[in-house]
């Protein structure tokens, strides 16, 4: 995909490291979005104990904790390597994106920062992070957390190569603050709280949604699409279906257990999102109402 080069002022970026500095404030409350999926990942991937990841990431403040300040601009943080240029360019072309919309629709729009993890932790606003966690988003602090090395990870170990593959993990991280903007990701986590039994359900919606958005951004930008992204993003989203992960991971299928969706399902709602580029499109929640 060929995406435009990031404008340093049109994106908001720092390098992690907190956890080696320190930062004052701390998590504790629920599991917050994008959790479990990260626990799972990091057991297929990088080795890590499921409840110990979601220990690390378990709670949201209500409020983010301050940060440490970098004498780094912008172009040095981003510049640090092919991955992280690639990133801050799909941050610049996704806050191109969905900035209008927002704008149309009337309803504030504030960009996400984009912390690049490298070692250590990080004291986010979801608690504590680390790269072997795997991207995430943290509503709290309204931030997408990544090390970039985990692409090398989701090209080796699952087998998902190209430019558009890791376009497509960041744009599902957007999607998530795409819901937290709307006031979506509120709804569902309240509506989690009051359904205990319904949870995952609710999640699998959620991420499911995300992957549409994510398919939105890249279908309004279908002029800078190249032969092979679309099979770069499909290769994705399959790799990551929970059926897959479980499978990977040695375990029985159980959809009952899913958080993300199978496979078909986040190749599916990439689909309909990169297909009509329309974001009224992606109501996974719709047979719930009916």
């Amino acid at each position: 995909m060929r995406l435009n080069p990031f404008n340093p002022g049109s994106v908001n970026v720092r390098r992690g490291g907190g956890g080696r500095g320190g930062f004052p404030g701390g998590g504790g409350g629920k599991i917050g979005c994008g959790t479990l999926v990260i626990a799972l990942i990091g057991a297929v991937v990088f080795g890590v104990d499921p409840m110990q990841t979601i220990g690390m990431v378990e709670g949201t403040q209500t409020s983010a904790p301050a940060r440490q300040v970098s004498n780094e601009s912008t172009a040095e943080i981003c510049d640090d390597n092919s991955y992280s240029v690639e990133s801050c360019n799909a941050l610049g072309s996704l806050n191109e994106t969905w900035q209008p919309l927002f704008q149309q629709a009337g309803i504030s729009f504030s960009q996400p920062t984009l912390t690049f993890l490298g070692g250590g932790t990080e004291n986010t606003g979801c608690g504590m992070a680390s790269s072997a966690m795997g991207p995430f988003y943290c509503p709290a602090d309204q931030g997408i957390y990544i090390d970039t090395a985990f692409y090398d990870q989701l090209s080796r170990e699952l087998g998902a190569q190209g430019d558009f593959a890791r376009y497509y993990v960041m744009a599902h991280e957007y999607g998530h603050h795409v819901q937290k903007l709307t006031g979506m990701a509120d709804q569902i986590r309240s509506a989690q709280s009051q359904q205990p039994q319904a949870a995952n359900q609710l999640q699998v919606r959620m991420e499911l949604q995300a992957d549409c958005y994510a398919g939105v951004w890249a279908g309004r930008n279908r002029n800078l699409i190249e032969p092979g992204d679309l099979e770069e993003g499909l290769t994705a989203a399959s790799a990551i279906g929970d059926d897959t992960l479980q499978r990977s991971a040695g375990r029985r299928v159980n959809p009952e257990s899913f958080t993300h969706g199978s496979s078909e399902q986040r190749m599916r709602w990439l689909q309909i999102g990169l297909r009509t580029g329309d974001e009224d499109q992606c109501d996974t929640f719709a047979d719930l109402r009916q």
